[in-house]
């Protein structure tokens, strides 16, 4: 029998976050959140280390809590956005490269929101010159890309589909717009994204059942990581 270390009283604390989200209700509830979120987390990510090796050995668990740890910071940072919220009303969780600095990096990604818990693997918005390593990586091994992305496992649990809004409007001119990827070179992130039910995320077999899932993408994030110089 698994372990089980994410609880509903995750998504009720959430709800209420969201309802409440201002620096009083915050520290009047500190303690709920660490004893909810924050050390069944970091239980979660130090326990998921040996599943983690598995996929690949250059991939990271790390249980700091300073904001280098692989459980993001519930803080939000509002200094360019409109919104002034203080906190995020969701749970993250990334496992990124040894090598990477921060999120753009590839890695491993939980996201856990009332009604919207999903995993992500790829690369989020990274710089340009990274962008552009990945396009030319795509466009001179199909194959290998194909393989990877268009695999049953793969399209059993991920989609690889962005909205437009996400994409360049047409193919970068250093490359044929005739590809038979052309829309994938038009992409500003690489991310693949599998929705997760509150009932997985709640369950004894969680760790598990995302080391798998995560496991049918390792020809994508090793094709990123490769793309970028890394080892995996």
């Amino acid at each position: 029998m698994g372990k089980r270390y994410f609880t509903p009283e995750v998504f009720k604390f959430l709800i209420e976050l969201e309802q409440n989200n201002e620096k009083a209700w915050w520290e009047a509830n500190k303690d709920r959140y660490i004893e909810v979120i924050r050390e069944p987390a970091l239980d979660f990510i130090a326990d998921f280390a040996p599943r983690l090796r598995e996929l690949s050995p250059h991939f990271v668990a790390d249980t700091r809590t300073n904001g280098s740890g692989s459980l993001m910071r519930p803080f939000r940072d509002t200094r360019f956005s409109k919104d002034k919220t203080p906190y995020k009303t969701n749970v993250g969780i990334q496992f990124r490269h040894e090598s990477g600095k921060d999120v753009h990096a590839p890695g491993f990604y939980i996201h856990l929101q009332p009604g919207e818990n999903f995993a992500g693997v790829g690369m989020w918005h990274p710089e340009t010159a990274v962008t552009r390593r990945v396009r030319q990586h795509i466009y001179e091994h199909p194959d290998r890309w194909k393989k990877a992305t268009r695999a049953a496992a793969f399209l059993d649990d991920w989609d690889l589909e962005p909205d437009e809004d996400e994409m360049l409007k047409r193919v970068p001119k250093e490359f044929d717009p005739d590809f038979e990827f052309a829309d994938e070179l038009r992409m500003k992130s690489f991310i693949a994204g599998a929705r997760l039910t509150q009932r997985e995320v709640t369950s004894s077999t969680f760790a598990e059942a995302i080391a798998t899932r995560f496991s049918t993408a390792n020809g994508l994030t090793g094709f990123l990581t490769e793309a970028v110089g890394l080892p995996y």
